[in-house]
């Protein structure tokens, strides 16, 4: 007899949600006792996807997987969220850095925008590789730990 991951009532023979809480269920449902594979327990969603939304609108999709309470004790998703709110961080602040420059290269007439349009777009490149590498490293279940960043990260999630 199967039963509901979320709720723990049974479920009937192909469901798809559960008749009480609505909860979507897997081909099968969960055997009784079992939570459905790949779900942490009570939550619906796995921790290798939390820590790949954790990325998504970083600083606040970080924030808010740091003050949801099924994920404060996941230290998984904790060290993606950790990671993902001092990368959004790092971002803002290399932005603020790199408007000063840019605004100080101005002052040269044409090389001067080049050279400062030319350091834009390599930073804004780099940080879309680093952001989508650190989603799929996410989903892969993988801790990959940034140079200094990541330190950080890995000493506050515990």
């Amino acid at each position: 007899m199967a039963v509901c991951a979320k709720c723990g009532a049974t479920l009937n023979e192909g469901a798809t949600f559960c008749g009480s809480c609505g909860q979507p269920v897997g081909a099968a449902g969960a055997p009784a006792g079992q939570v459905a594979p790949g779900a942490a327990a009570g939550t619906g969603m796995a921790s290798n996807v939390a820590g790949l939304l954790a990325y998504i609108l970083t600083p606040l999709t970080a924030i808010l997987f740091l003050v949801l309470e099924p994920y404060t004790r996941d230290k998984f998703v904790r060290f993606h969220a950790f990671q993902a709110l001092f990368l959004g961080i790092a971002a803002i602040g290399l932005s603020i850095v790199l408007t000063i420059i840019s605004m100080i290269l101005a002052i040269i007439p044409i090389v001067g925008w080049i050279l400062g349009l030319i350091l834009w777009l390599v930073f804004w490149l780099g940080l879309f590789v680093a952001w989508v590498y650190l989603m799929y490293k996410a989903y892969n279940n993988e801790k990959y730990m940034l140079p200094v960043i990541g330190k950080l990260a890995a000493q506050q999630a515990g």
